[in-house]
């Protein structure tokens, strides 16, 4: 049930309603699993524009040997998964394969140079190996920021105001999650512009990052079925994308990687390793992929 008060939107859980014998309802006691939660427009991303944008895959399977870097098997799945799951969202999705360093700065350079007006926002997508702060070419490596400076709000004016989401499917090392046992069950075994004039945004704002790992360690991909992260991003999408926030959104995605993946191999030294996906949000409002709820 959703109440209009005072330009806000308030969704309640009345599950708790009980009937009464004679027909009337009557409310029980508020219990620990009740929810409430508001939805304010004035923090919420304006999504009404004519598209919701662009999502650029970068996806980086076959490297020069020159970097030492092996054959990332598996990621053409999760080029392919993650291409179906935006779509379903809205986005104009192209893929690019195993692109150079200079490649992949010309791509999004371009992109950050064009219109964007009529869209609502951005997405961009690193399927390639990495170090913490580097992303790899099939040429080598380079820093991610110079990639991802270029729609900042002092270089993209169309894109003001309006959120940038990057997510990363790469090491940020070499480290291995161990896991901790907890008492919550046992884990699934598994294989391998809208600012307003008025005032000044900062130039960094309306960034999200969406990192498969934490700083400093390995992320886990399957040779068949792709990497965790991926996986669980786009499971999430496909069954919550237009409903959820997207902090929800990927807070699920967390949960599924932390609780519903696990490595096994011969080698002990690579067997039961867990991993967890990192958010790092600058954004400025909510995210909803759908257009704003409207009053009646």
């Amino acid at each position: 049930m959703i109440q209009w008060m005072q330009g806000r939107t308030e969704v309640r859980d009345f599950s708790s309603l009980e009937k009464k014998r004679n027909g009337t309802e009557q409310q029980s006691k508020t219990s620990p699993t009740s929810r409430y939660r508001v939805v304010a427009p004035t923090f919420q991303y304006n999504m009404d524009y004519k598209k919701v944008g662009k999502c650029i895959i970068i996806n980086n399977k076959n490297f020069e040997d020159k970097t030492g870097m092996g054959t990332r098997d598996g990621t053409d799945k999760d080029a392919v998964e993650l291409q179906k799951s935006f779509r379903r969202l809205g986005f104009e999705v192209s893929i690019y394969n195993d692109q150079t360093c200079d490649e992949m700065q010309k791509l999004l350079r371009q992109a950050a140079e064009e219109n964007h007006s009529d869209a609502a926002c951005f997405a961009c997508i690193f399927l390639s190996h990495g170090e913490e702060g580097l992303i790899y070419g099939i040429d080598g490596s380079m820093a991610i920021k110079n990639l991802t400076m270029l729609f900042r709000g002092d270089k993209c004016k169309s894109l003001i105001g309006k959120p940038k989401l990057f997510f990363i499917q790469a090491c940020r090392g070499s480290e291995f999650d161990e896991g901790i046992q907890t008492d919550s069950g046992p884990a699934n075994d598994a294989l391998e512009t809208d600012a307003n004039p008025r005032y000044k945004i900062p130039v960094e704002a309306d960034f999200l990052y969406a990192y498969s790992t934490v700083p400093g360690y390995y992320s886990w991909r399957n040779p068949g079925r792709g990497s965790w992260f991926v996986q669980s991003l786009c499971e999430i999408l496909n069954e919550h994308g237009k409903q959820l926030e997207i902090m929800q959104i990927l807070t699920r995605v967390n949960h599924m990687v932390a609780t519903s993946f696990e490595s096994q191999s011969d080698n002990p030294c690579f067997s039961e390793k867990k991993q967890i996906p990192c958010l790092v949000s600058m954004l400025t409002k909510e995210l909803y992929f759908c257009k704003p709820i409207q009053a009646e």
